[in-house]
């Protein structure tokens, strides 16, 4: 489905056919690109578009199946960049994935969404706001729709963050319950967050480091911003992985601790009721001839030794707090 598609000559939007051939040879006559989105195409209504443009045919098969990494090709008088685009939900705290194609060529940028994600709406808004910077040419765009989807990760990030703090002030709460279903959930999320985003770093890189082959000297910096972002926000995923490592451990000892806890509980009851047990099973015995049996002070005397017993006894675990 064809999202829009216009021509920009200056930076400004230009009126005229909506016809994606005929702007590309307005495009290439009086000078400017054409920026065309497309949300899930069908092969069928892809194949007329790549025609218009002239793709390579490996980067038709890569935009047609998708489930691609974020990687950058070069081929003649083209640019194909993958993006993977991130989406968090913050009721149920998962994360999923979308896919941006981006072809890039000399009057012309392209980009094919794939799954959820940003919407771009309001990067073509935002950059029609700025003529001068849009005039750059379509790399203008691309750095436009990568510093969007960049601003997401780290906002997704922050949310993870949130989420993981959570998750760590209750197994700090001293409640005695286990969070570790919790806990791998989340761990989950966070490992999908970093794997989207971590392949993403190898291409800006090249990307920066080919700067002059490909971009042009002004757009330089803006990209080389959008790679420290990129790398901060890979960072905030390595970090909070580790961290929900750690609490994962500290959730299992504080299990581990509650249990010898309760094992220590019930000893000290088996041990206070064994010397009641003890006497009562020697003085239970069928024997004819017992010491004690006929002495007077016999009942009272063993009663209060198993009173004193059982006493000392708790007074014993309760200090080694063991009840």
């Amino acid at each position: 489905m064809i999202v829009d598609i216009a021509w920009y000559k200056n930076g400004i939007r230009q009126e005229a056919t909506s016809d994606p051939s005929d702007l590309v040879a307005l495009a290439k006559l009086n000078g400017g690109f054409v920026w065309m989105g497309l949300a899930e195409p069908s092969e069928s209504e892809f194949d007329s578009i790549s025609q218009e443009f002239n793709l390579h045919p490996l980067a038709i098969e890569d935009a047609v199946i998708a489930q691609q990494r974020p990687k950058l090709e070069h081929y003649e008088n083209l640019h194909f960049l993958v993006v993977k685009t991130v989406f968090f939900n913050s009721q149920t705290n998962q994360i999923s994935t979308g896919e941006l194609m981006i072809f890039i060529g000399e009057c012309f940028v392209l980009i094919v969404r794939h799954g959820e994600g940003s919407p771009l709406v309001n990067v073509r808004k935002d950059l029609e706001q700025k003529p001068e910077f849009l005039s750059k040419g379509p790399f203008a765009v691309v750095h436009g729709v990568m510093d969007k989807v960049i601003d997401e990760y780290s906002r997704i990030a922050a949310a993870l963050e949130t989420a993981v703090g959570q998750v760590e002030q209750k197994v700090f709460s001293g409640q005695g319950k286990s969070h570790s279903e919790q806990i791998y959930f989340l761990k989950r999320e966070v490992i999908e967050y970093w794997h989207a985003i971590e392949p993403l770093t190898v291409p800006m890189q090249r990307l920066v480091a080919e700067s002059s082959q490909i971009l042009a000297a002004d757009l330089l910096p803006f990209f080389r911003d959008l790679n420290d972002h990129l790398l901060r926000a890979c960072s905030y995923g390595t970090s909070l992985d580790s961290l929900l490592t750690t609490v994962m451990h500290v959730d299992l000892a504080h299990i581990q601790m509650q249990q010898n806890i309760d094992v220590r509980r019930i000893s000290a009851w088996v041990a206070l009721a064994s010397g009641p047990t003890m006497v009562a099973g020697i003085y239970g015995m069928n024997f004819k001839h017992m010491p004690e049996l006929q002495w007077k002070y016999g009942y009272a005397f063993v009663v209060s030794s198993l009173v004193v017993l059982t006493g000392y006894l708790y007074m014993r675990f309760k200090r080694a707090k063991w009840l």
